[in-house]
């Protein structure tokens, strides 16, 4: 019997980014508004991450919502129709349900349905993950068009008195559309992971303890406070190694950021804009002398006032470099993303 030949999708050979869009919330966290839960001071907070201050969305304002608005801006740059839109990823560790996805539920509310939807779980790195996957697709001839969209809610995962991360952590989401290109627009992509370091960055509890909890609790003749206390300690809350992540991030992501231009075929020369992940000013600041990034190169320095994001803090710091300096539309730009997991990514792309 005779093997039938199947058919398959033809190829593309180039894609590009082609409209970013941004969620910025209006509440401001000073430093001394911080110092209100932790022992610290506002000079300190400044000298040891950069930070001034930080976005916190209301309470009202979900995952969904910060993704959406920031994806319709993107779609409206790109000039690109939701119902063009062959796939939606998100990247966020911060969704509120397990099921379904946030991307299922922002391609429905963009009008983006029957598009594939998927969320990306990669934390900090979640955006370039997002971009090669994103790139992928467009190539192979699967989508014409993918929605990116980096966006957190940390605010819903810190204890205000915990003093290892909550204070660098801000809200805010930012997207990208991606799409066929008459010229390389976006580089190979360098991603990986150390699980041997899962526990660098993580939370303090798992789901199964808050459920075992609330299952004893539904039998505990104890006084309601100290149910509701007891409770509220074993919510999971994020928490990390400060001194083992700043040492993984300026060594080991230095290496990944070289290899992301060399696969480029390009050299730190050629960049108009360096946009790392907005972790901490320290790490960034170090990350430009370890690459020897040379002074014409715009760096996106982000977390000043709007605090690390996570997923969505490349896109918010890409779109905000882009406003503040629109010639650098058409340059090119390293980004790299790194953080719990630990997982990393990187790229170079031609800035919309």
């Amino acid at each position: 019997m005779t093997t039938p030949t199947l058919k398959q999708t033809a190829l593309r050979e180039n894609t590009r980014i082609l409209g970013l869009g941004s969620y910025r919330s209006e509440l401001v966290v000073t430093n001394d508004d911080v110092c209100q839960w932790i022992d610290s001071s506002d000079e300190w907070i400044r000298q040891r991450t950069g930070i001034v201050t930080r976005l916190r969305s209301p309470k009202e304002v979900g995952v969904v919502d910060m993704a959406e608005a920031a994806a319709r801006e993107a779609l409206s740059n790109a000039g690109i129709d939701a119902s063009q839109l062959g796939a939606v990823i998100v990247s966020t560790v911060t969704h509120q349900y397990a099921t379904p996805s946030a991307a299922a539920l922002l391609a429905d509310r963009l009008g983006a349905t029957p598009a594939p939807a998927f969320d990306i779980s990669a934390a900090c790195a979640g955006y370039c993950y997002g971009i090669g996957q994103a790139d992928a697709l467009v190539r192979s001839g699967t989508a014409d068009y993918v929605l990116v969209v980096g966006v957190e809610k940390l605010s819903d995962v810190i204890d205000n008195h915990e003093r290892t991360i909550s204070f660098l952590l801000g809200d805010g989401a930012g997207a990208a559309v991606i799409g066929p290109s008459d010229s390389p627009g976006i580089g190979p992509t360098i991603w990986g992971s150390d699980g041997s370091k899962w526990d660098a960055i993580g939370m303090t509890h798992s789901l199964l303890e808050v459920r075992d909890f609330s299952l004893a609790a539904r039998t505990d003749t104890g006084p309601d406070e100290a149910l509701a206390s007891a409770g509220m300690n074993l919510w999971p809350t994020l928490r990390q190694d400060g001194q083992t992540v700043f040492r993984w991030a300026v060594w080991e992501m230095a290496k990944v950021a070289k290899q992301a231009l060399e696969a480029a075929g390009v050299t730190a020369d050629d960049l108009a804009a360096f946009v790392p992940h907005q972790a901490n000013m320290r790490i960034i600041d170090s990350l430009v002398k370890e690459l020897k990034i040379p002074e014409h190169v715009v760096v996106g320095r982000d977390i000043e006032d709007t605090g690390n994001t996570s997923a969505a803090s490349i896109p918010l710091a890409t779109a905000r470099l882009l406003k503040e300096n629109p010639a650098l539309s058409g340059g090119l730009s390293l980004q790299i993303g790194f953080g719990a997991g630990l997982v990393f990514g990187a790229q170079v792309v031609v800035l919309p």
